[in-house]
Parts: C-alpha cells; structure tokens; sequence
C-alpha cells in the first residue's frame, strides 16, 4: 500500500517530467521542419543547412526549428522531392538535374558549357530569372526558396587519364536523370548510366560504372577517390541546387517567420558558395595528396565542339529559347 508521502512524490516527479517535456526544444517550438539532403555531413551542403536552421531558429526564437537529415536518410534524391511535395518532408535540397521531370525548364540552367565561372552562374541564379525559375515550383504544391549549388561538374574514372573529348568515348559513366547530361555524354560516345547519388560509391567500387562528374569538393567529401584514380577538370557543366519547402508548410508559418526562412536560405546559399570557393583548392590538393592523377588544363573546347550546340537546339526545341535568352541577358548583366 502506497503511504501519501509515497504518492505526494509520485506525483510530483510526474510533474516534473511534464515540466521538463514541455521545455524541451522540441515541445517549445511551434513548428519543427524535417531538412533533407543527399550528401556527407562533411560536405558544403550540409554546413550550410546547419548554418541555416541555426539562424532560424534563433530569429524565431525557437519558434521555428529545423531537423537536419543528411546523406540520404530520407530516402533518394527524387524520394526526397516527392516527400516534399507530398508534405511528409518539409524542406530538401537536391541537384538541379533531379527537378528536370517536374520542372522541366529548369534544365536549362544544366546546359553544357553555359556558365563561364562561378561568380557568373551566381548572378543568373539570383537575379529576376532566377526567382522565376524557382516561382514554377508553386504549382506544384512546392516553395522554391534558393539557389544553393553542388558546382562545376568534372570527370572522374578509375581506366584512365581524359585529356581530350575523344577520351571519354567508350566510358561508362555515372550521371544524374537529367535529359541534357545524357544527352551530352551519348553525344561523346560514352554511355551515361542515371543513379541516385548514393548508390555511386558502391558502383564505382564494384566496378558497375567506370565513373562519374562531381565538382571536386564533392569528390572528397564523398571519399570517392577511394574508388576513383583519374580526375580531369573538364568543368563541362554548373549544377544549382534548388532548396525547396511543402508549400502548404510554408504558407502555414506567420509572413514574418516565411520572410525570415527565406532571407536565411538565401544567405546560407552565399555561406555554401564561399565555403566551396575557399576550399576548392586544398580539396584539390588532397585529392592529388590521396593518389589522384590530375588532368587540370584538359581541351575543354574539343568537349564544347561536340555538345553545346545540338544539346541546346534540343532544348529550345522542347521549351522555347525564351528561358537561354533570357540567362544570356542576365549573364550580360552580371559582366558590367
């Protein structure tokens, strides 16, 4: 039989507990977003989501927190934006060639060859073009709140070094569904194999490809120089990474707090960028340092002769020449 002291304490610990539950960050904030993204904690990608839900957080003072599951916890890349859309993942970030069977405009900006730098491809992606590119995503039940990038893609395989465009015929290589990469790499004589990034490690070291294309921050962070012995900085194509929110989620949030998730990614998509400008070098470095054998002046033109001009007449003949134009203008502008 239980004395009243017994149950006085009881009860108070079960107090206590509420208490402590209902403190929790957890249980104080209003809104907790579920943050999912493809690549290694150890990536640009996923500093910047930290960066992000940190700022949000402590302007919605703890209203809003945010929940970061990386490296593919969540599932696929088109697992991830189909969650999102679906509203069963609030907030994901993806490469851009993986938005192209939704969006089907936004494979422009994968055009082989159609930014000069990275300082050049930011302007477009920031500029009036680019919020409309992102504003498409609103009928189909998505926020597109920034631009973040994976970066300039180069060649990596474990047969040997590619110094010309003649070299790339008969890999087989590792690419994302993007229409405008297979048809850049069959253009080269390679045959291109579409899979979720986070199958490539796997096949790289089985064999089941010979290689893929990545920008070199990426390559180290995903450890594929494990498996990878020639890179060759070709930098044929600029991948964007759209950052994208369950537009019903979004529109839930009060205007203040929706101003303030987009203000911050596009701050954290400037916080991503210098990240991988300052260290693109010492990647490089280390990757060389690992074994890497490093083509780092191939004849980007005799790749350039081949597929910049039949994989954009398939795209103007697909969606217009409007959108090319338009990021021709804004391309322009950025050079004044």
């Amino acid at each position: 039989m239980k004395t009243r002291s017994t149950l006085r304490t009881l009860t108070l610990s079960t107090l206590t507990l509420g208490v402590l539950a209902f403190n929790s960050p957890a249980a104080m904030a209003d809104w907790v977003l579920k943050f999912a993204h493809p690549h290694p904690t150890e990536d640009s990608e996923h500093l910047a989501a930290e960066h992000f839900a940190k700022q949000v957080e402590e302007r919605t003072h703890g209203e809003v927190k945010v929940r970061i599951f990386p490296n593919g916890q969540l599932g696929s890349d088109q697992a991830m934006i189909s969650g999102v859309q679906a509203g069963t993942i609030d907030i994901a970030l993806s490469g851009n060639p993986y938005f192209s069977g939704m969006v089907g405009e936004l494979g422009v900006l994968d055009l082989p060859f159609l930014f000069d730098n990275a300082g050049q491809a930011h302007k477009v992606l920031d500029s009036t073009t680019g919020r409309q590119l992102l504003d498409m995503f609103d009928a189909k039940g998505i926020k597109g709140l920034a631009f973040w990038e994976v970066g300039f893609r180069n060649l990596t395989n474990s047969r040997h070094a590619v110094h010309t465009a003649a070299d790339i015929k008969g890999l087989k290589l590792r690419t994302t569904p993007n229409p405008a990469h297979l048809k850049a790499f069959t253009a080269l004589g390679a045959n291109p194999v579409p899979m979720p990034f986070a199958e490539l490690f796997t096949s790289l070291e089985t064999g089941t490809v010979d290689g893929q294309e990545n920008p070199v921050t990426l390559i180290r962070s995903a450890k594929l120089y494990e498996v990878q012995k020639y890179l060759s900085l070709t930098a044929h194509a600029y991948t964007a990474a759209p950052v994208i929110m369950n537009k019903a989620k979004f529109d839930s949030l009060p205007k203040d707090y929706q101003d303030i998730v987009m203000d911050e990614a596009l701050k954290a998509a400037a916080f991503q960028r210098d990240l991988n400008a300052k260290n693109e070098n010492k990647d490089l470095a280390f990757l060389q340092e690992q074994g890497m054998e490093v083509v780092s002046d191939p004849d980007r033109d005799s790749m350039r002769k081949v597929v910049e001009k039949p994989v954009r007449d398939w795209f103007v003949e697909k969606y217009g020449s409007q959108w090319l134009d338009a990021i021709e203008q804004a391309k322009q502008a950025a050079g004044q």
